[in-house]
């Protein structure tokens, strides 16, 4: 199925006062997908139910719609595949009859592929995932190297500031080419035009990244006026919605929409 067409902004999501079926649904839902990650040990699971409870962009992509029924779903840069627990808890809440109104469609019976570079965070998300009745398919590799499968939806989390400028250019010509028309590109990037919130995200960035052994990589970071740029030169139409609310960073959520008329 076709992604929706929804109208982002860069206002920040709020729940509509009183919308208690909204805040208990997504209480359970990050809950239940984050338990799953209980058999990877302790740092799986600390890992998993601090990310989805605090990490706003998840939320987001239910309470817009931003991933529609049956979509098959590239998460490029996955982690230990936090999305493809979560949409395997929608498709629960879904058919117990529980979705909010308020978020729309729910995501139900999607096809998820996730490709990371780190293999530790695949064995975790291997095994946390295994009972999943629509099996996860995830693989290790880099993401200038690998090939994109085609699907409906593109998911990158703050992924290719870690790769130069030509690479990220190369690794968006190969979405682009990977996406059925009418395809959605779900991009995280940072914002350096808010200065302190953009330091505090590289700082941290880099701190996380040295404490799990990959050394200080180079990054390249594109001013949103130039994400913009980029994208739209690919046929893309791009809406950003603000993604720091309850953090510190500066995080745009850049939802990218190709034409359904567009041609490969």
């Amino acid at each position: 199925m076709e992604p929706q067409d929804i109208g982002f902004t860069r206002a920040p999501i709020v729940a509509p006062r009183g919308d208690t079926r909204a805040a208990q649904a997504w209480r359970h839902l990050h809950r239940a997908a984050s338990e799953r990650y209980r058999s990877g040990g302790p740092f799986a699971w600390h890992f998993a139910r601090g990310k989805l409870k605090h990490d706003p962009v998840f939320r987001a992509f239910l309470a817009h719609s931003a991933i529609a029924p049956g979509s098959r779903v590239l998460d490029i840069g996955c982690g230990q595949a936090l999305l493809a627990s979560l949409l395997a808890e929608c498709d629960k809440l879904a058919a117990a009859h529980r979705w909010p109104a308020s978020w729309g469609t729910p995501p139900t019976g999607t096809h998820y592929t996730g490709i990371e570079l780190m293999p530790r965070d695949v064995a975790r998300a291997e095994q946390a995932l295994v009972d999943l009745p629509l099996r996860p398919h995830l693989m290790c590799g880099d993401l200038r190297h690998t090939a994109f499968e085609p699907c409906d939806v593109v998911v990158v989390l703050d992924v290719l500031h870690y790769v130069d400028l030509a690479e990220q250019d190369d690794a968006l010509a190969r979405i682009r080419l990977a996406l059925r028309p009418g395809g959605r590109l779900l991009l995280r990037v940072g914002d350096p035009a808010q200065r302190a919130r953009f330091w505090i995200s590289r700082w941290v960035d880099h701190a996380v990244t040295l404490a799990r052994g990959h050394g200080a990589p180079p990054t390249a970071w594109r001013s949103l006026a130039a994400w913009h740029d980029a994208l739209q030169r690919l046929g893309f139409t791009v809406h950003p919605l603000a993604m720091s609310q309850g953090t510190p960073f500066a995080n745009v959520l850049l939802v990218c929409n190709l034409q359904r008329e567009a041609r490969r």
